[in-house]
């Protein structure tokens, strides 16, 4: 299938990398073949002290920018969300490309006949999840996976993109969906129409990701639960994340997670901005059963 939507939306594709400049050749080559024009690619390279810096001489048609220090995927996003000037963003990891070559065109098309929808999930492929489904229903969700996603860039900058959090990993595609849903949007996901994300081993280590992650979803409950449900709410997670930890084995690292969130906390509760209940009960609600919208 190959849709153009008939209007004037204009899009970039956002790529966010760190030493991996064989995946990311795929991922760049994978977005330069998309049906939709106009389209740009964006490339921000976050420190990377291998030979990806040199990819630029290959993909000249790409917008290139090199970070000597390393500051992570949230602000290398943010900065390529905040700085564009089209109407969409096309998230897109470093270890994942697109199958068909027509997945923007068929996210644009909807988007722009759906107003009220801030972001599409596209369907995603991986080692463990490898088989493709047929094209199909469209779900109201609670959240898009970060390594493949659109997402409508004025309301985006509104909200002022992704919060960034104590840890490097975890909770800020969560954040950014619950405060979307607050702002009354919907999260639209659609079955069928595939990325393929590679989950590249390099530089995945688990315990410091546990760590990471454990802080963070803490301190998404610390900034964003209503003040009535926050003390609930934190003596639900804590005992759940120690009980995950002993299935798993990583009780270091959740304790470390324990330690970095207290170390955070003062910051964020200055910054605290809970969403309404009612979007909590939406968020909780789509998680469990994603509804099926039309068009």
């Amino acid at each position: 299938m190959t849709l153009q939507p008939g209007g004037t939306a204009s899009i970039v594709v956002g790529i966010a990398t760190h030493n991996r400049p064989d995946v990311l050749r795929k991922a760049i080559g994978s977005a330069l073949h998309q049906s939709f024009v106009p389209l740009r690619v964006a490339v921000i390279d976050d420190a990377s002290s291998d030979e990806t810096q040199t990819l630029c001489h290959d993909f000249k048609s790409v917008s290139w920018e090199r970070w000597e220090q390393g500051r992570g995927y949230v602000r290398a996003r943010n900065r390529m969300m905040m700085s564009a000037g089209e109407d969409y963003y096309v998230s897109l990891d470093d270890d994942s490309w697109f199958v068909q070559g027509d997945e923007i065109a068929i996210a644009v098309d909807f988007l722009d006949r759906h107003p009220n929808v801030a972001a599409v999930a596209f369907d995603i492929l991986s080692p463990d999840r490898p088989q493709q489904v047929p094209r199909g229903a469209r779900r109201s969700v609670a959240m898009f996976i970060g390594c493949g996603h659109i997402l409508r860039l004025s309301t985006v900058k509104k909200l002022g993109g992704y919060t960034e959090f104590p840890g490097m990993y975890g909770a800020e595609e969560k954040d950014l969906c619950l405060r979307l849903i607050d702002a009354g949007y919907q999260i639209v996901k659609f079955d069928g129409v595939h990325v393929w994300h590679d989950k590249s081993s390099l530089a995945r280590d688990i315990p410091r990701q546990h760590r990471s992650g454990v802080c963070n979803d803490l301190t998404l409950t610390l900034r964003r639960v209503p003040l009535a449900f926050l003390l609930p709410a934190l003596a639900w997670k804590v005992p759940s994340h120690i009980a995950f930890a002993l299935r798993t084995g990583l009780l270091r690292p959740c304790l470390r997670g324990f330690r970095d969130f207290v170390f955070a906390a003062a910051a964020v509760w200055r910054a605290r901005h809970p969403v309404r209940l009612s979007s909590m009960v939406r968020f909780r609600a789509l998680t469990r059963s994603p509804r099926e919208v039309a068009g």
